[in-house]
């Protein structure tokens, strides 16, 4: 997942097991993001891409709105922080998806899930009340040693691009953070998750689809069935379908309940890439995404 929405805090702490599957679900759905992106960027130029699947969410998500009559109070003074927020959404994507021209699309999820260390820092000084507890700085060391552990194996590599692409993903993940700790620490936590969602798409359409104007990407140059499918996925069910599920149970159940499964789709990713992409599952990689799992599970539940 790699939107910000407001995680509302209920009174229902456990997570009866057919919430608990649907939210396996999601995470599998997750999983396939980057995978259904790295195949898009086969046919469409990957900011161009990017700024694609905000326009088309944008458009469900307002359609969501005025469907369920969504209460979005415009002059509630959240303007600018809304376009802040869309900002560092297009950066994250910006540095997503370039990433993945140069780096696997398991690698990328790991590294893109490195998102709630970020999180846990950032919160520690601005947000009040949810600083640094035992359990979340292990669960920060374990995390760390995980990105390390992925970025020594690639400094090994022969292909010097691929640590390029590691780390536009990593970035990717710190856009991610602040984006998260931004709504956490501003006025932005008291709107609903699908405003803030709003902001962050329709902001970002534009501002992708100009960058990649601007910097000469060619748009769409190969389009067939296998990159279309890549892109309908990634914004009918990732970017629009998945997220308005998470919204439905965050409205009803405790946000760190549910975000301990969230450990499972980087966990998923490697085994989608490997079965779709083909992509090899080397020691390394198990010990990074066990550490980073593990972290996350932590930091969650610190």
């Amino acid at each position: 997942m790699a939107a910000s929405p407001t995680l509302s805090v209920q009174d229902r702490a456990s997570v009866p097991p057919r919430i608990a599957t649907l939210q396996i679900a999601l995470c599998a759905f997750w999983g396939l993001g980057q995978i259904a992106t790295k195949i898009g960027n086969e046919g469409i130029s990957p900011i161009y891409q990017a700024g694609l699947r905000s326009a088309v969410a944008a458009l469900v998500i307002i359609a969501w709105i005025y469907w369920r009559k969504v209460p979005m109070h415009w002059r509630d003074g959240t303007g600018w922080l809304g376009i802040g927020i869309g900002a560092l959404f297009s950066l994250e994507f910006i540095c997503l998806f370039i990433g993945l021209n140069f780096t696997g699309a398991a690698r990328a999820t790991m590294l893109l899930y490195s998102a709630p260390f970020f999180v846990a820092l950032g919160a520690h000084w601005l947000v009040p009340g949810d600083k640094l507890t035992a359990p979340k700085l292990f669960g920060l060391g374990l995390a760390f040693g995980g990105v390390c552990l992925a970025l020594q194996d690639r400094i090994n590599s022969a292909d010097p691009q691929a640590l390029i692409g590691d780390l536009f993903c990593l970035a990717g993940g710190f856009f991610w953070a602040a984006t998260t700790v931004m709504i956490k620490a501003t006025r932005l936590r008291s709107v609903s998750a699908e405003k803030n969602l709003f902001y962050q798409l329709t902001v970002s359409a534009p501002l992708l689809l100009l960058t990649s104007i601007a910097l000469g990407e060619t748009g769409v140059f190969a389009p067939n069935a296998r990159v279309w499918f890549a892109f309908v996925y990634q914004a009918l069910v990732i970017a629009s379908a998945s997220y308005l599920t998470w919204f439905f149970l965050v409205a009803r159940y405790k946000a760190t309940a549910l975000s301990a499964f969230t450990f499972l789709t980087p966990v998923l990713s490697v085994g989608f890439a490997a079965l779709i992409l083909g992509e090899p599952v080397t020691l390394s990689v198990l010990l990074a995404l066990g550490l980073i799992a593990a972290g996350i599970v932590l930091v969650n539940r610190g």
